[in-house]
């Protein structure tokens, strides 16, 4: 009796205290994701690596005296007339006003104002201190205030900081609206799949504690200077922690709902589902989780937060979801899944997981696999050919904004029609100062230069220090165009071949080109993280050709979503291209994730074939994961597709790619291409393991003899019960397998 009574108040003193801490750590973790933002530093030149030659350029600047600043372009015009003596006054007295207003902020005294030529605009350049955009963007926008509401005439603030501060405008004004768009798609979605009006909202919770958890943990990394965050990275890790840990919760509760089919007892049909799923929802984390510490070997900032901070997240989604969650269920018990809760009736749980809704795929795969894989490889290669339309040469940011008539795209356009239209924002040429006429002619010799000017630093002669001497360069295109992009790669060409020169460009655009170029290198961490999947895949099956073929169909579902994604931003929503950090990310996500539900059904698949053969196994892994395994397919992709409510193409481009291919690879991969291949190659998959080496006909006669028992591989299961083959082939309501546990 004794006994007896501690063992009740141990199942419910246990998940108490773990919810408690939770809790706990959720209150004091949690308020710190607000502050978030304060230690977020975005912008190409912090993600440039020491090496590239724009960085070098802005470290020897500091040489002349110019520290780091972003340029703002501030451009007045009347609207076609000429500006009168009272424009002229208003501007001046702005100019003062925005001089002692930002002074603070400000590495330099405005510039100006200078008129146009035509006396149709007046500009003022503005260099803000520093060049992290997410800090720049509030001085920016205090500027626009500023210089708002002049009768008459107009005041539009351009150039890098104007461009920056629209983006990160975009960026920041989504925050909320992405959570609430993502959690009320998942919400939606549980409902649909749980018919209950309690447990979706438990899921929802646990969830964004999660990210709560995770949000805290990176702010105080980021605070002490070990972790750098960008605030592109922001809403990926919202939307990655809510859907895996989304996923995980979708997994664990659909065999703790099988489980108390069998068992009259709560506690123990918890304690076999932790058991049973643990493994793989493990191993998937792990996967996801070290796929994105490649990441790490990035020369890009960019990648190389979202790595470890992606890392962090799907850390503490796993543990959130297998202690948390299970906490709450334990306490809950069968009322979690009011009003249709699962009564113990032994036996029913094989014939309630929905294996007659996939008895016409088991069918039609067992019928004809080698026709179904053969098709499947034959659609998927054909879709892949958009591939070769692909342009990830990167985005302009101008291009990068969905948004129409922005302020900083304004005010470009109008600086264009009166002034050089790379005013404010030159090009810096830094080279030995006896070569600086040398230097100074080939820059003149450059097509789309407008002006080339010595940097004196307001005296007369130029100014040389160490040595070195420094010229601007004023483009006549736009900074933050293609052709700009062109003229910065002239420019370093031209100057690069001036002999003992020693002649580095930078400047923003060539910030941007730097970025670019870094990005298109960094992928060479593409095979690396191939490589990385497939060790883990192989050491997870100990099957060398289930490994390759695995791998094979998630890269080629990775090529058909890229090529079907290019035809639909091509050609449908008119994108002049992708951001050029675009197939990293997109690989990174797709991949990972594309292994992750191959784990889930060949791990079942695996535990069926020690039992009852490879063919037969697949036929039954495939039947009782479906169901649960398709709805976690759903669930990803719809928390992905809300990050395209964030008005940048990179967003977009990410959301429709990562959706389109978790769906691509959930509902005809996993679904039909795998189970066909295992089916066709038979037990020769599991080559070199000794399942290989014996007939399906003498594993089903005796498969202890074969593999020792079937229940040693019942702890890495992710699926509910073994079912009756026959039951499986004929798509009829199963009945429970002769080994079916008591």
């Amino acid at each position: 009796m004794l006994e007896s009574r501690r063992v009740r108040t141990r199942r419910w003193l246990v998940p108490a205290l773990v919810l408690i801490g939770w809790l706990a750590a959720g209150g004091l973790l949690g308020p710190l994701a607000g502050k978030l933002g304060e230690v977020v530093e975005s912008g190409a030149a912090a993600y440039l690596p020491e090496s590239a030659e724009a960085t070098q350029v802005l470290d020897l600047m500091q040489r002349f005296g110019e520290p780091e600043a972003m340029p703002a372009v501030l451009v007045y015009d009347a609207g076609g007339a000429t500006l009168d003596a009272a424009d002229r006054a208003a501007v001046a007295a702005d100019v003062q006003s925005v001089g002692t207003t930002l002074a603070p902020h400000l590495a330099a005294p405005p510039i100006g104002p200078e008129m146009s030529a035509d006396g149709g605009a007046a500009r003022v350049v503005l260099l803000f201190s520093g060049t992290d955009e997410t800090k720049i963007t509030p001085y920016v926008e205090q500027l626009r205030r500023l210089v708002a509401d002049r009768p008459g005439l107009a005041a539009h603030v351009t150039g890098p900081a104007g461009v920056q501060a629209d983006v990160q405008d975009a960026l920041g004004a989504i925050d909320l609206m992405l959570l609430v768009i993502t959690s009320a798609l998942i919400l939606v979605i549980l409902v649909l799949v749980y018919r209950s009006p309690l447990l979706p909202f438990v899921v929802l919770a646990v969830a964004g504690t999660a990210l709560g958890v995770t949000q805290g943990i990176i702010y105080l990394l980021a605070e002490r200077g070990v972790l750098a965050l960008g605030s592109e990275v922001q809403g990926i890790l919202s939307v990655l922690v809510i859907g895996a840990a989304t996923d995980y919760a979708l997994l664990l509760i659909a065999r703790y709902r099988d489980e108390l089919r069998d068992s009259p007892n709560r506690h123990l049909a918890l304690a076999a589902a932790l058991r049973a799923s643990a493994g793989p929802i493990v191993a998937s984390a792990g996967t996801i989780a070290l796929g994105l510490l490649c990441l790490l070997l990035s020369d890009l900032g960019l990648n190389r937060q979202l790595g470890p901070a992606g890392a962090i997240g799907i850390l503490c989604a796993v543990i959130a979801m297998l202690t948390f969650l299970p906490a709450v269920l334990a306490l809950l018990g069968r009322a979690a899944f009011w009003p249709r809760r699962p009564e113990a009736a032994p036996g029913a749980a094989a014939a309630a997981d929905g294996v007659g809704r996939w008895g016409r795929i088991v069918a039609l795969v067992g019928r004809r696999p080698r026709a179904v894989w053969a098709g499947i490889v034959v659609v998927l290669a054909v879709l892949s050919l958009g591939v070769l339309r692909l342009d990830a040469d990167g985005l302009s940011t101008t291009e990068m904004l969905i948004a129409d008539n922005t302020e900083s795209e304004v005010g470009q356009q109008v600086l264009a029609e009166h002034f050089p239209a790379g005013s404010g924002s030159p090009v810096i040429v830094v080279a030995d100062a006896d070569k600086l006429p040398a230097v100074v002619a080939a820059a003149r010799g450059v097509p789309d230069v407008a002006q080339v000017v010595p940097f004196t630093g307001g005296g007369v002669t130029p100014v040389i220090v160490d040595g070195l001497a420094r010229t601007d360069v004023t483009l006549a295109v736009a900074p933050d165009s293609q052709a700009a992009t062109d003229a910065v790669l002239a420019l370093r060409s031209a100057v690069h071949a001036v002999p003992g020169a020693d002649a580095k460009v930078g400047g923003t655009t060539a910030i941007d080109v730097d970025f670019d170029a870094t990005a298109r290198a960094d992928r060479i961490v593409i095979p690396v993280l191939l490589g990385v999947v497939f060790l883990i895949v192989l050491v997870l099956l100990r099957a060398l050709v289930a490994s390759i073929l695995l791998l094979a169909t998630v890269v080629l579902s990775f090529l058909a979503a890229i090529g079907v994604s290019t035809v639909v931003f091509h050609d449908l929503l008119g994108f002049p291209g992708v951001d050029s950090t675009f197939p990293l990310h997109a690989f990174v996500f797709l991949v990972a994730l594309g292994v992750d539900y191959n784990i889930f059904l060949v791990s079942r698949v695996r535990e069926e074939s020690l039992r009852v053969g490879t063919r037969r196994g697949t036929a039954v892994g495939l039947a009782v994961t479906g169901g649960v395994i398709t709805s976690a397919g759903v669930v990803l992709a719809a928390t992905f597709a809300a990050l395209a409510v964030i008005p940048l193409v990179l967003m977009v481009e990410l959301a429709f790619t990562v959706a389109f291919g978790v769906l691509l690879d959930t509902l005809i991969v996993r679904t039909l291409l795998v189970p066909a291949l295992f089916t066709d190659v038979g037990r020769l998959i599991w080559w070199p393991g000794k399942l290989a080496r014996v007939r399906d006909a003498a594993i089903a006669a005796g498969p202890a003899a074969v593999a020792g028992t079937a229940s040693s591989s019942r702890t890495s299961s992710l699926a509910v019960h073994p079912v009756s083959p026959a039951a499986v082939s004929t798509g009829a309501a199963p009945e429970p397998a002769a080994d079916s546990k008591p």
